[in-house]
């Protein structure tokens, strides 16, 4: 803003800080995530929920400038997430732990580019999660999975290269469903796997995922290709394009039906049992930190923990001293 200063002499003029509405900053902000971060689109559509809630939150404060809100606004918006209020039940601890990342988030991005003078959000404490150990299957349930889907069509042998895929490289089914058919490298025995953020990883395959997708490639994928505008993914759906994560995530489920295993599955059940079964099979927990693509070790770590369970299970039947 341009302000005319009066008096005697020439007109001086000064610029007064703008001041940042909340809404122009979750939008930057968002941009950033997008644009600079390459952030998954279901992290943006998140994070855009979380920050709507946020803004409302800051609204009802009476607060219309982002340099306004204060440590306890913040604190205040995760304790009104955790209470249920007009009909609207209590969020659980682990969502509102990622609302209160996109703030604190949305506050250091604000305080890094200059439109806040200092990052209010930083020392908020997240709610206390649950701790949740991963559902596993065991090596014979993973067995009966993977031949949950029987036949020669060309659905069938795309699912068993999926199934296949899944369990041998740990992927996510996003990132399974991501793979072009340049990105396996049949001669390494690798694939490259696009994770969060555009982080990319290259990943070995065991011999029978290479000899599924073999199948798929050589008897279904054509007739799948046929259909469709012509696509470098390797997995096709029957219109011939891109499989779909949520398609995905539906073979994952019938072929535990088809096969009989009646524990539960989730899009990452494969995916928990690769890391278990690797550790279980003595892996080093740094090496199965790389092919899931963690950030962190301490990510991986809660599948230790899995592990731990087992051999006490183990230890309590077998050794003759264990209940004593």
């Amino acid at each position: 803003m341009v302000v005319q200063t009066g008096g005697p002499g020439p007109a001086l003029t000064r610029t007064e800080p703008t001041v940042p509405r909340p809404s122009d900053a979750v939008e930057a902000f968002l941009h950033h995530l997008a644009v600079e971060r390459g952030s998954a689109a279901n992290t943006l559509r998140s994070y855009t929920v979380d920050l709507e809630r946020y803004l409302t939150h800051l609204r009802a404060a009476g607060i219309d400038d982002l340099t306004a809100a204060r440590e306890e606004h913040v604190a205040g918006f995760v304790v009104a997430l955790r209470t249920p209020a007009d009909g609207r039940p209590a969020l659980a601890a682990s969502s509102a732990a990622r609302a209160l990342a996109a703030v604190r988030g949305l506050h250091r991005f604000a305080a890094r580019d200059g439109l806040v003078p200092t990052d209010v959000a930083h020392a908020v404490t997240r709610p206390t999660l649950p701790r949740r150990l991963p559902r596993t299957l065991s090596v014979d349930e993973v067995d009966q999975l993977l031949a949950g889907r029987p036949g020669d069509g060309p659905a069938a042998l795309r699912d068993r290269a999926l199934l296949e895929l899944l369990y041998s490289t740990g992927a996510r089914i996003s990132e399974a469903v991501g793979i072009d058919g340049d990105d396996l490298d049949v001669r390494a025995r690798t694939v490259l796997l696009r994770g969060k953020g555009g982080r990319q990883r290259l990943v070995p395959v065991g011999r029978p995922a290479l000899a599924a997708v073999e199948a798929y490639q050589v008897r279904a994928r054509p007739a799948l290709a046929c259909r469709g505008r012509g696509t470098p993914a390797l997995l096709l759906n029957a219109r011939g394009a891109r499989l779909s994560r949520q398609s995905a995530f539906h073979v994952l489920r019938a072929a535990a039906e088809t096969a009989g295993v009646s524990r539960e599955v989730s899009p990452h059940t494969l995916r928990h049992c690769f890391a278990t079964h690797l550790l279980a099979g003595g892996a080093d927990v740094r090496v199965v930190q790389e092919l899931l693509g963690h950030a962190s070790v301490t990510t991986t770590q809660i599948y230790t923990h899995v592990t731990v369970d087992t051999l006490r299970e183990v230890y309590a039947t077998s050794h003759p001293r264990a209940l004593g």
